[in-house]
């Protein structure tokens, strides 16, 4: 059974990004479909998959991550508007047998991703 799944690593702190807001969305034709909305927990995961079983689809799909308000929460100051403040991810899903996770390193200057197992 295929699942979608994610987590989120502050590499400015050195520590799970916790309380982000976290929007996937599916494109669904010539618009972004919302299909879920959660906040990562206190280990910077979602207590479940983002999608499993048959609610896993072949196709595109859109991470969005909320940094800005995650580091304003932090305390950073930085500078209006922020160089990052929504973090988007596009991505493939081509074989719904299989599990994707999809991590996201971040910084307010910079972030990472790769496929992870």
């Amino acid at each position: 059974m295929g699942k979608l799944t994610t987590h989120i690593l502050d590499t400015s702190a050195g520590k799970p990004g916790k309380d982000v807001t976290i929007q996937l969305y599916f494109l669904n034709g010539d618009s972004w479909d919302l299909v879920k909305e959660t906040v990562s927990n206190s280990d910077g995961r979602c207590d479940e998959p983002l999608l499993e079983g048959s609610a896993l689809k072949a196709g595109q799909y859109e991470l969005v991550f909320h940094a800005g308000s995650y580091f304003d929460a932090a305390g950073m100051d930085l500078p209006e508007p922020k160089f990052l403040d929504e973090i988007v991810l596009r991505f493939g899903v081509p074989d719904t047998s299989e599990h994707y996770h999809v991590p996201l390193l971040m910084s307010p200057y910079s972030y990472s991703t790769y496929r992870g197992s």
